[in-house]
């Protein structure tokens, strides 16, 4: 395919839309990001490369617009909160979706679906699934349906679920659905099924199955993760499915919402596996990865201390729309941010968090944070006292307390990396983000747990940080106040 044509990608602001589109971008395509709300594609290093339109499938009188001079569409939009009400919402999306593409001349769409097996009691969510994709099909429009397997990577439902099961429970009592083959795909193989397509003539108008190259129960799954973090799990297996009641109790134990995890674990009453081979004749060329290496490349991040930006970047908001705390997981990690909106310019804001520990102290609540650093002295830390080269300057790799300055960006960012014993690690991170003549100040601490200790020293500490970290964030915006004065 010519690389000249416009590419749609629905669902840009969702797990895989979010990936695929900045992989479209490096490969030379022409893409435009259809969003319901544009802004929460803020902060995304590839936004500057693509076209964002603002439109929702649920109004068609916004599709026309989005899809005007496009030639292929990818159809990533799908809800996931199950229920029968979520399930014809997603039916009427797609309908909505394949007239309005009809009427654009769109030559091709592709289509993600979920690898089901039709001859089985579906949920609404997985039948909508499946219905989707007949929609799709039975349009003006050829499309090339790929039905996938669970996804393992960072951030996926698939991989947080056995994430913080595993970490969590040194023993799990297991339904039957524990014990179900799947044939889990890694999401790098899945975005290079969804690229190939474009290039493959052979695959539109077809119905392909993929997942990885070996098929495993979830209890494999839990005990190949386990493997790979070096803990000794005890499965206990049940005869029972109980489908909703594991879903309250992932709920309960995970931060995971039950209705992101009900859909999920009822697809597993079947067999998830391939069982048309089409993928192989029409995609030679890839060959996916097996679930251990999957999980390998997932923690991959996490256990080279590399915190990405853009994952904060995401919860940032325009100005107007500013949420002054939000939790959120992602990646497998605690991420708590604040933000401050500011009459102020980024470089004073950036001043004001920049000058922070050493003598100056941490403007707030001082005595906890030297708390903090006798305890960690007294287990062998490196304690507070460290101090810091300069009270002002500051420069990548040197000491600052008991953190290391892993990143500074002058004027835009400071993230710090926590070298008091944990039991696991942790980053606070201040960004200074210029929002229509005025500055968004945004602190965010990210702790990515080990072992259940990890999750209860977490929740432990999470009633103390609405004081301190509220309290700092505060007295930053109060210090970039005194600077500009």
């Amino acid at each position: 395919m010519s690389n000249s044509k416009l590419i749609l990608v629905t669902g840009a602001t969702g797990y895989v839309g979010g990936r695929l589109a900045p992989r479209l971008v490096e490969a030379g395509y022409r893409v435009r990001c259809l969003a319901r709300d544009p802004n929460r594609l803020q902060g995304r290093p590839w936004l500057s490369r693509v076209e964002v339109v603002s439109g929702d499938a649920l109004d068609p009188g916004t599709l026309a617009e989005a899809m005007k001079d496009v030639a292929i569409a990818y159809y990533l939009i799908h809800g996931k909160q199950g229920g029968q009400t979520s399930a014809n919402r997603d039916l009427e999306v797609a309908r909505n979706f394949a007239e309005a593409a009809g009427e654009a001349g769109i030559e091709h769409i592709i289509y993600l679906g979920e690898l089901v097996d039709p001859t089985t009691n579906l949920s609404p969510y997985l039948r909508a699934r499946h219905e989707t994709g007949h929609i799709l099909r039975h349009s003006s429009v050829p499309v090339t349906e790929f039905r996938a397997g669970m996804i393992v990577g960072s951030g996926s439902v698939l991989f947080e679920m056995i994430r913080y099961l595993t970490e969590r429970e040194p023993v799990l009592v297991c339904p039957a659905w524990y014990f179900s083959q799947a044939q889990p795909i890694a999401i790098r193989d899945v975005l290079s099924y969804l690229i190939e397509a474009l290039r493959t003539p052979e695959s539109t108008g077809r119905l392909i199955e993929i997942g990885g190259p070996t098929r495993l129960t979830y209890a494999d799954m839990l005990l190949g993760y386990a493997k790979e973090r070096g803990l000794k799990r005890v499965l206990i297996r049940t005869p029972f499915y109980a489908p909703r009641l594991s879903a309250y109790w992932v709920h309960m134990v995970t931060p995971i919402h039950w209705r992101l995890v009900l859909p999920l674990i009822e697809g597993l009453r079947a067999r998830l596996i391939v069982r048309d081979e089409a993928a192989k004749k029409l995609f030679p060329q890839i060959k996916p990865i097996d679930f251990q290496t999957a999980v390998h490349l997932a923690l991959g991040r996490i256990q080279k201390d590399n915190v990405e930006t853009s994952w904060s970047d995401a919860l940032v908001t325009v100005a107007g729309d500013v949420k002054p705390y939000q939790l959120t997981v992602e990646q497998g990690m605690f991420i708590e941010t604040r933000q401050r909106l500011l009459d102020l310019s980024p470089d004073y804001v950036f001043r004001s968090y920049a000058g922070i520990g050493g003598e100056r102290g941490w403007l707030y609540m001082d005595w906890a944070w030297e708390m903090r650093g006798w305890l960690d002295k007294a287990v062998g830390g490196v304690g507070l006292r460290r101090g810091r080269r300069h009270p002002d300057e500051i420069r990548a790799g040197e000491s600052l307390d008991f953190w290391r300055v892993e990143e500074v960006e002058t004027n835009r960012l400071l993230r710090l990396r926590a070298e008091m014993r944990l039991p696991g690690k942790a980053w606070l991170q201040f960004e200074s983000q210029p929002q229509e003549g005025q500055t968004l100040l945004t602190v965010t601490a990210f702790f990515a747990p080990h072992g259940l200790f990890g999750f209860l020293y977490w929740y432990a500490m999470w009633p103390f940080h609405k004081f301190i970290f509220d309290g700092l964030a505060n007295q930053i915006a109060a210090r970039a106040r005194l600077l500009a004065r």
